[in-house]
């Protein structure tokens, strides 16, 4: 028989209470309360980013139509005084088109966060609004969907003819006398319209599940929103 050295019987001493308290906090209450949330997001985000991934998923619903930027409403309204306004409208038609195919690159970050949720994570998110997840998403996510919504949407932009469009407008409006400047990232701005535009859509999802019974599909959802 083998012998325990003094120096391993004290670590394992000094280890076991702390695995003994750490499953105890991980009941069986808290394992269906972060299955509930897992499920609930994984549909929500995959329903989320079906319904603005396809055409007019953007420009179709005036929840998340991304509009002109602020700093282009008056580039806009003089040029469409001056004849113009087909190609003011083609130029927000194409940024809407733009995010839509950028949006099904959130499914993979998505999924990542959710099999990342912690209990503490889910014990926050269930002790919150109707919107809790999606602001768990929101704030644990933006950045890497940032990131990789900003390529797409540059090469979006250029294949919706966005970017092309932009600069002609701009290089309209900048031509007229004593106009001022406005500075404009557009691939930020609809990088930054598209995200808000997902997080909206992710919302809505995970309202229906916390409020319509309907909307919950598995015995988890029923079990941890039904209560």
């Amino acid at each position: 028989m083998k012998k325990i050295f003094p120096g391993v019987l004290l670590c394992l001493c000094c280890l076991l209470p702390g695995m003994f308290a750490q499953a105890q906090n991980e009941s069986p209450a808290d394992g269906m309360l972060i299955s509930g949330f897992k499920q609930a997001l994984s549909i929500g985000t995959e329903k989320a980013v079906q319904l603005v991934s396809k055409q007019d998923g953007y420009f179709g619903n005036q929840a998340i139509k991304i509009p002109l930027p602020d700093k282009m409403k008056m580039v806009g309204d003089t040029l469409a005084k001056a004849g113009m306004q087909k190609q003011v409208d083609a130029f927000t038609l194409s940024m809407n088109r733009a995010a839509e195919k950028a949006a099904p690159q959130a499914a993979s970050i998505f999924g990542n966060a959710i099999k990342d949720m912690s209990i503490d994570d889910a014990q926050k998110i269930y002790g919150g609004g109707d919107t809790a997840a999606t602001e768990f998403f929101k704030g644990k996510t933006s950045p890497k969907i940032s990131s990789a919504f900003k390529p797409i949407i540059s090469s979006s932009m250029k294949e919706a003819g966005t970017t092309a469009l932009f600069n002609s407008i701009m290089a309209k409006y900048n031509a007229i006398p004593f106009a001022s400047k406005p500075s404009i990232d557009i691939e930020e701005y609809v990088t930054n319209k598209a995200m808000d535009g997902l997080f909206i859509m992710v919302g809505q999802e995970e309202k229906k599940i916390r409020t319509d019974p309907a909307a919950r599909t598995t015995d988890v959802l029923k079990s941890v929103f039904g209560k």
